[in-house]
């Protein structure tokens, strides 16, 4: 057995495909309905079929996960997001961990955390 995806819960999916482009460069595998395949195997899925899969409200920024990215040029992609998405809700700014990495969190447009780092 293999993990094969990991889903993410969003409001409004051409946003949200759009924000994951335009940030890491992700790409559209499927677009079936609510229900949108990412390269590197990021599903985003619409909050209302979701909603009905639980039967429970969505709880944004529960803070219990987070996807995770590495960037050499971490520098450079703080300037980038910070151009592009100037509104961003950051968790920490861009800071170095006592091990040397440098890693900046922040959450998507939907409450979804978000970690950028330098390659350990």
């Amino acid at each position: 057995m293999k993990l094969k995806n990991v889903l993410i819960v969003v409001k409004d999916i051409e946003k949200s495909k759009q924000f994951y482009h335009d940030l890491f460069g992700l790409d559209v595998l499927l677009d079936n309905d609510g229900n949108v395949i990412l390269t590197e195997g990021l599903v985003l899925q619409d909050e209302k079929i979701w909603r009905k899969f639980l039967g429970e409200d969505i709880i944004s920024k529960c803070n219990s996960c987070e996807l995770y990215f590495e960037e050499q040029d971490i520098e450079a992609f703080v300037e980038k997001l910070e151009k592009i998405y100037p509104g961003v809700q950051y968790v920490n700014r861009l800071m170095m961990h006592s091990w040397g990495q440098k890693v900046v969190r922040f959450y998507d447009l939907d409450g979804n955390l978000i970690e950028v780092g330098t390659p350990i």
